[in-house]
Formats: C-alpha cells, sequence, structure tokens
C-alpha cells in the first residue's frame, strides 16, 4: 500500500480496526494491531495517536510462533 510505512501515526491509518488482547488490563498498557491490506499494523494503546509499526502477515507470524512458544519469555521477568 502506497504512503504507508512504518512510523506513520496510528491515527492517519484511516478505516483500521484496532483490537487489542481481551487480557489486557485496561490502564493503557496494551499493543494494539489492526489489519491494513495485506499488511498488519501495531501500536501502543498508551500512545493511540503515535507510530504505528507495519509488519508482512509473515513476520507476524513468525513472531506469534515465537510468542507462543515462549521464546520472548525471559522479557517479562
Amino acid at each position: 500500500m502506497s504512503g504507508i510505512a512504518n512510523g506513520i501515526g496510528a491515527g492517519e491509518l484511516v478505516g483500521a480496526r484496532w483490537v487489542k488482547a481481551k487480557a489486557s488490563d485496561g490502564i493503557g498498557e496494551c499493543i494494539m494491531l489492526a489489519k491494513i491490506g495485506e499488511s498488519v499494523a501495531m501500536s501502543n494503546s498508551r500512545d493511540p495517536e503515535g507510530p504505528a509499526l507495519i509488519f508482512t502477515k509473515g513476520e507476524l507470524s513468525a513472531f506469534l510462533d515465537g510468542a507462543t512458544k515462549g521464546e520472548f519469555d525471559w522479557m517479562t521477568d
């Protein structure tokens, strides 16, 4: 998609439907995702108008696979 690149303001992604995990604590500590064409945008709920990172489906799939397998658990210790 032209005009959409990493760092674009999340609020500039017109039509984005942001979703977050049901386990989010509701005090602004959530990672939000939105499907943007063939890509996925990721944003931080603490800064809803802040920058969004744009990932391909393959990149997100690899990340989720690693998260499911516990490869990043050490970051929350």
